[in-house]
């Protein structure tokens, strides 16, 4: 990897765990809430010990990177360990710069919205780098290897549980919103994960396709595959077109083909990842 590119990393990394650290800060601390997260949990030993949620945040970061080298190797990288020890370090500076900070609006379930919304925002951006903020992934690549669940139980278990936590420090509202908000936090996370890439796979069936072909390869800009589709009834043999279009492109194919051919058929698949290997052949 090249300087310039470890150095992009580097920054990228730190405004995600600033933005997750925002959210913990401004939104999860008020809600005194905990939600799937070291920090939720950190939130919570903070009201029955008299250590700061930063300080709190880091023991167990750190404390669970050491297990995590331990039974898992170097599985989590530098990465990783430099998020882990600078997420408590941002919230450690936001507890001096803006000591006892309250709700920005007075309500503790619009500070839980806003908290999985921008949170998940951060955790996309670490993920889509192979990165984390530490905490709850390595609990759950350690129950991955060693009791081999998936790592989406795996880091929804370890969630539920610290939601659970909640009841040690306050009362059973807080709890049940903190497992409604580990639960919203997984599905937005899931749509910044999966949706920003999100394409369609297309399949048409018409008998105007040459008109088609010609409106995906030189309009759309576009590739596609043609097909040999056997009717089951009649055993009759029609060509089919299958192409994979982002959401622009969609609307662009669907209008030309509502016009050119309104009753051809058409299959639409959503697509969240594609990979190519191109082959050299001798």
């Amino acid at each position: 990897m090249s300087p310039k590119q470890i150095v992009k990393d580097i920054i990228t990394m730190t405004v995600a765990t600033l933005i997750i650290a925002t959210a913990v800060y401004f939104f999860l601390m008020p809600a005194h809430v905990a939600i799937c997260s070291v920090s939720g949990l950190a939130i919570v030993l903070a009201q029955i010990t008299p250590l700061s949620v930063s300080t709190l945040t880091m023991i167990m970061n750190v404390v669970l990177l050491i297990i995590g080298f331990i039974l898992c190797g170097h599985a989590f990288g530098a990465k990783t360990v430099y998020t882990s020890i600078l997420l408590p370090i941002f919230l450690g500076m936001y507890e001096h710069l803006l000591p006892n900070f309250k709700s920005l609006n007075g309500s503790q379930a619009i500070d839980v919205v806003c908290f999985c919304l921008i949170i998940s925002l951060g955790q996309s951006i670490l993920f889509n780098m192979n990165a984390s903020s530490g905490g709850l992934d390595i609990v759950a690549m350690i129950l991955h290897k060693y009791f081999k669940l998936p790592l989406g139980t795996a880091m929804s278990g370890a969630g539920v549980v610290i939601a659970f936590s909640a009841i040690l420090a306050y009362d059973t509202k807080t709890v049940i919103l903190s497992l409604v908000g580990t639960y919203l936090n997984g599905l937005v996370l899931d749509h910044f994960l999966f949706n920003r890439n999100l394409k369609r796979r297309v399949c048409i069936v018409s008998p105007k396709l040459e008109e088609i072909r010609q409106f995906i390869l030189h309009d759309l800009k576009s590739g596609a595959t043609l097909y040999q589709a056997i009717g089951a009834y009649n055993l009759e043999k029609r060509d089919e077109i299958i192409t994979i279009v982002d959401k622009i492109e969609y609307q662009k194919l669907m209008t030309f083909i509502k016009e050119t051919d309104p009753d051809a058929f058409v299959t639409v698949y959503n697509v969240n990842e594609i990979q190519y290997r191109p082959k050299t052949f001798a």
